[in-house]
């Protein structure tokens, strides 16, 4: 039986939370939230989105301050035949209620500097209250592996539990530089501080044997299969035991003169029955048997019964209790490059390209729950690959903006394995995404925007698992911007992701048989969100 709970816990909360890559948030402000498209962003959110951007906000000291609250389900589908209740469906829950972005901005002459705080991936937490197929598959093998044995058993139960939480949190900083009234450049970099933690158990697996020979106990209800098995090794020691004495009482009277073809039956009557049962417990008839033979067959039945029982040993250890309580953190650095062109006040166009962000997460273990899966000292590669952000606003009447944006993700250059030492191709073609918004002012004070953002995946079926999947998707954002003052801007947005249901079929090895099996992945994905924009003058 092979290890039961496997945590790739990673995958369950790292990465992306709704917009973005893989691993990359790109919903980093309200407005991004009710436009969807920001990547030629001249407002105060362009310290993330477009540095260069920002020497059109004018001269003085700028701020923005944002939150969104940001809710997740993920489900997935999975027909293993033996699964209780099949198909059985796991839903987890990722929660952030606080999914802040903060934006600060002073423009003197032809320089602006810039500086922004967001989570840049991960930001939220994830909950599973049953847990998820690749746990509870291993569970549900101890049945049939059971009944194989001649040990009759129908039904499995287990507490299944996992809590995670996962912020990469943004530092960056940025300089622009304004060559002429069309042209300006930027320059910065981005300091990643990323922390993931690990909460989890597996206990109380529990199976209902009806096996009275180890133990009157197992009579068909549920027991702990821990216990199940420890019974069992115990009783096959003892088989493998008095198999070697009954052999050794044999080959002594052999010695002592009693032809080795006496038939068994010709022995003592407390012998005969010994043997007999000794054998019968092996599947071997004792019916006209010598001595000689019986003997021979009880030494060769004894490293049997030892094997049986170092197997029962394993299934015992392999169904204990497991807890889990485990950090990763590391730093990162991404170096980032912007430029902006507008060649008339209708038309500004940007680009801005992130480089990758080298993470290697060190694992700490907390009070030695390391679960048999997070060993302390421990490092995981987590890089954030490099990223292409092109945009392009266009006012074709002064209250009228149409906003498009595309994200191009360089995701063939990182490994997403996590590991140095494996070398699994997880990435057919890079990650993309294309937004488009619109907004229009409805009076001095009050603007009202809608957006659209369809995303592509190219990863393949070896990324794909119930711990963590990506599928392509369609969001719909909307919201209003109101003009408190002229120095403060309020920003509400709301939006809603629909995912492209995606499957992956496999083979699920019980014992030396592959099994077939197939699951069917989902998700959907709200976000509520506020902002306020400030200016401060000269």
């Amino acid at each position: 039986m092979r290890k039961l709970l496997t945590f790739i816990a990673g995958a369950l909360i790292t990465g992306s939370v709704l917009a973005g890559g893989l691993v990359t948030n790109t919903n980093q402000s309200t407005m991004y939230t009710r436009l969807q498209s920001r990547n030629a962003s001249t407002s105060i959110d362009a310290v993330y989105f477009n540095p260069a951007g920002l020497t059109r906000l004018g001269e003085g000291f700028f701020v923005s301050i944002n939150n969104q609250t940001i809710g997740q389900t993920k489900k997935v589908l999975n027909n293993y035949s033996y699964l209780s209740g099949t198909p059985k469906e796991y839903i987890g829950k990722v929660s952030a209620p606080f999914f802040p972005g903060v934006y600060l901005a002073f423009n003197t002459g032809k320089l602006s500097f810039s500086a922004g705080i967001n989570p840049i991936g991960g930001g939220g937490g994830a909950k599973y209250d049953k847990g998820l197929p690749s746990f509870e598959m291993s569970i549900a093998d101890i049945v049939p592996s059971l009944a194989s044995q001649s040990l009759p058993t129908t039904k499995y139960s287990a507490d299944i539990f996992f809590e995670g939480s996962s912020v990469y949190l943004g530092y960056q900083a940025n300089v622009g530089y304004k060559i002429n009234d069309m042209f300006s450049v930027a320059a910065g970099v981005r300091l990643v501080s990323a922390s993931n933690t690990y909460n989890g158990y597996l206990r109380n697996i529990s199976i209902n044997p009806t096996y009275t020979a180890f133990g009157a106990a197992y009579t068909g209800g549920m027991v702990f299969a821990r216990d199940f098995f420890t019974s069992g090794a115990t009783f096959l020691n003892g088989l493998a035991t008095s198999s070697t004495s009954a052999a050794t009482g044999l080959s002594a009277a052999i010695s002592g003169g009693v032809p080795a073809t006496t038939p068994l039956s010709a022995m003592p009557a407390a012998t005969v029955a010994g043997v007999t049962q000794l054998l019968g417990a092996a599947g071997i008839s004792a019916a006209g048997m010598n001595i000689g033979t019986a003997a021979a067959t009880l030494n060769a039945v004894a490293p049997a019964f030892t094997a049986k029982a170092n197997t029962m040993t394993v299934n015992a250890a392999a169904t204990q209790d497991i807890e889990v309580d485990a950090e990763e953190s590391g730093m990162g650095y991404t170096p980032i490059l912007s430029a902006n062109f507008a060649p008339s006040e209708k038309l500004n166009i940007a680009i801005k390209y992130e480089f990758k962000t080298k993470l290697e997460l060190t694992t700490k273990v907390n009070n030695n729950k390391g679960g048999g899966v997070f060993t302390d000292g421990t490092k995981v590669i987590a890089d954030m690959p490099a990223m292409l952000a092109v945009g392009v606003d266009f006012k074709p009447m002064d209250k009228l903006l149409v906003s498009g944006s595309m994200n191009y993700y360089f995701d063939k250059n990182v490994d997403y394995d996590g590991s140095e030492s494996l070398n699994i191709n997880m990435i057919d073609k890079n990650f993309t995404e294309y937004a488009l918004g619109l907004e229009y002012g409805l009076s001095e004070e009050l603007r009202v925007s809608a957006g659209w953002l369809g995303t592509f995946t190219g990863v393949n079926a070896n990324y794909q698992n119930d711990q963590g999947y990506s599928l392509n998707t369609n969001s719909f954002g909307g919201g209003v911007g109101y003009r408190i003052t002229p120095m403060i801007d309020l920003n509400l947005g709301g939006s809603y992701t629909f995912y492209k249901e995606g499957t992956k079929s496999f083979d699920h090895m019980l014992g030396t048989t592959a099994i077939p099996v197939k699951e069917t992945y989902n998700k959907n994905t709200w976000v509520v969100a506020v902002g306020l924009d400030f200016y401060f003058g000269k």
